[in-house]
């Protein structure tokens, strides 16, 4: 993939702190926060909102960023919807727990893999606006 830098660094940051700081950590240089500003908005979404019931914290970490890059006319949330969708279709499922098969015991999709789909999907929106 075209992304594979800033994805692989995510994983990379990902060793260290949840997947929604992961990937909002990937797009630092461009979303002009620190890195302790990104780490705290970004703490209460990793392991799904809910404790793996609620949505992917990568995607999550995704949709902030975009909502601090987005300078564009069309809304972020429209945006989103479209990346949820491509997100969704990489990974198997939005869900956390659905992501890792809590319930099932099946595994989607890997934590490290959910970064790398959320900063790739992210990355493919950016070069769209």
């Amino acid at each position: 993939m075209e992304n594979t830098t800033r994805a692989e660094q995510a994983v990379e940051y990902k060793r260290k702190c949840n997947c929604a700081q992961a990937v909002l950590l990937a797009f630092a240089p461009e979303l002009g926060k620190s890195k302790e500003e990104l780490m705290a908005v970004s703490s209460g979404f990793g392991s799904g909102m809910g404790g793996m019931e609620g949505t992917c914290g990568a995607f999550c970490g995704a949709v902030m960023a975009l909502g601090m890059l987005n300078k564009s006319d069309k809304p972020s949330k429209m945006i989103a919807k479209d990346m949820m969708q491509e997100f969704k279709e990489m990974s198997g499922a939005t869900i956390c727990g659905d992501l890792k098969g809590i319930k099932t015991g099946k595994m989607l999709c890997s934590c490290d893999d959910c970064v790398r789909h959320g900063v790739e999907v992210l990355e493919k929106r950016l070069a769209e606006l």
